[in-house]
């Protein structure tokens, strides 16, 4: 009897650690700009931001899409300066001469911004999202993406 509690606290430890592991934050192995889905960190690809005639865009490059339930927060690992970020929606503005839709940056979408550890930060939107194209904005670098 002794035997069977023993072996069955120790089964009970090994469950418990286990879902305590599991539910450690994962961390970018390289530098970039990731969205935490439920199935892991998903790299999202910078756009170049252009401007022309005072207005900053980007030209949009099949950007990557997201069901709105699997978006949880975001990730960014490395040396950006962070005082700079801004979430934006992005909208529609105009066709480039080639024929390349053309969008501009939204209002700001207030994030709350939480460092994990040396260049690693949690961005996470204080608003609701919703559906729609949006972006992470630093300098001169743009990481566009769809949530739908």
């Amino acid at each position: 009897m002794r035997n069977i509690l023993i072996f069955l606290i120790v089964l009970f430890a090994l469950i418990l650690s286990s879902s305590y592991s599991a539910d450690k934050l994962q961390l970018p192995k390289e530098y970039g700009v990731y969205v935490k889905t439920p199935k892991g960190l998903i790299r999202l690809m910078p756009n170049i931001v252009f401007i022309e005639e005072g207005i900053y865009y980007i030209e949009s490059l099949s950007p990557p899409r997201f069901l709105l339930k699997d978006v949880e927060y975001f990730i960014i690992y490395g040396d950006y300066n962070i005082e700079v970020l801004t979430f934006n929606p992005m909208e529609f503005f105009h066709s480039s001469l080639v024929g390349k839709p053309r969008f501009i940056f939204g209002r700001d979408i207030s994030i709350e911004i939480k460092k994990l550890k040396d260049k690693t930060y949690m961005i996470k939107s204080k608003e609701v999202l919703g559906r729609g194209y949006f972006s992470l904005w630093i300098e001169d670098s743009a990481w566009d993406f769809i949530i739908e």
